[in-house]
């Protein structure tokens, strides 16, 4: 099969297409036949080195943690998925490789492919989409009537955290993006539009219930500080590639993690929440996702669609901080 592998840590041009072995069917799993997979900014990080105490890759690796195909073969112990099913997914980072013709993932963790879309729009929706949940149902525990604030609200996380905020009745939601992305934003149904760049969030939002901050850094203060005595803050990036790249990393994971108790000893004291939430690779949670979708209650936005051999240009393009929604890659 055609695969989008890297060699070694290093800058994108690292992504080379070529021929590897497919991956083996076991019992609990299915084989699936990828029609398109998505670029996410995890993706870069991991290409680049800057997860590697928690996810290190063995050479020559494909990444990739979103797809949308067909179902071409189910492990023994499988039930509920059949051969020709569309389905779409985003497997977990132990089993990574959707930057390929060919993937093999849970049986549990994937979940039939919304109807109303293609395979480019489902395939931009697995791991953005589950995030989103995690943080917002599992994590903020949004409910009717509340105030919430979505940093980076143009971004994949954002354009679809806008969408399921309001579906869970969200009284008020809050988004930071640039000026030139405020229609957008709006569009999606955030009701203030944040221009970040000549406008203080934590001014404009002060006294919210809740903020998902996904940009990280000075933000992740700036959110404590915006929100409500009691309220919650969550957040999805916690800076692992810098630390990692100024102590090596070991060191790295140590200097975040204490970082990260500071934050949430701080938090405490002050009468508000911190948690760092990642994304829980779920079948169950992605059926209810395309749910909404089908209904009409949350849609894609995708930025640009590049071939796959043109993989390497997609991550150069994410890499620039200026997709709108996601960057997606068409594989057949």
């Amino acid at each position: 099969m055609r695969a989008a592998r890297i060699h070694r840590y290093g800058d994108a041009s690292e992504l080379v297409v070529e021929e590897a072995p497919p991956p083996a069917c076991g019992p609990d799993d299915v084989r699936v036949a990828v029609h398109a997979t998505s670029v996410n900014p995890v993706d870069a990080k991991i290409r680049k080195g800057g997860q590697r105490a928690v996810i290190r890759p063995r050479f020559p690796a494909t990444l990739g943690m979103d797809l949308s195909g067909v179902v071409t073969e189910v492990g023994a112990r499988v039930s509920g998925v059949t051969v020709g099913d569309e389905v779409f997914a985003s497997p977990s980072h132990r089993r990574m490789g959707c930057y390929a013709e060919e993937v093999v993932v849970r049986a549990d963790e994937v979940a039939p492919k919304p109807r109303r879309l293609s395979h480019e729009e489902a395939a931009s929706l697995p791991l953005v989409g589950l995030t989103a949940w995690d943080v917002l149902v599992s994590s903020l525990r949004v409910a009717p009537g509340q105030r919430l604030l979505i940093t980076a609200g143009s971004g994949g996380v954002g354009t679809i955290a806008i969408q399921l905020a309001k579906h869970l009745g969200a009284d008020e939601v809050l988004a930071t993006c640039s000026a030139g992305n405020a229609a957008l934003v709006r569009s999606l149904g955030a009701d203030v539009a944040i221009d970040y760049r000549a406008q203080r969030f934590e001014e404009v939002a002060r006294g919210v219930d809740a903020v998902l901050e996904a940009v990280g850094g000075d933000d992740i203060e700036r959110a404590l500080a915006t929100v409500r005595r009691g309220g919650r803050v969550a957040i999805i990036t916690a800076g692992l590639p810098d630390f990692t790249a100024r102590l090596g990393p070991a060191l790295g994971l140590v200097r975040m993690a204490l970082r990260l108790v500071s934050l949430r000893t701080r938090a405490a004291l002050a009468g508000r929440s911190l948690r760092l939430v990642t994304r829980t690779p779920s079948g169950a949670n992605l059926r209810k996702l395309g749910e909404l979708v089908d209904a009409g209650a949350i849609r894609p936005v995708i930025d640009r669609v590049f071939p796959l051999d043109e993989i390497a240009e997609a991550h150069r393009y994410l890499e620039t901080g200026r997709a709108r929604g996601k960057v997606v890659i068409a594989v057949r």
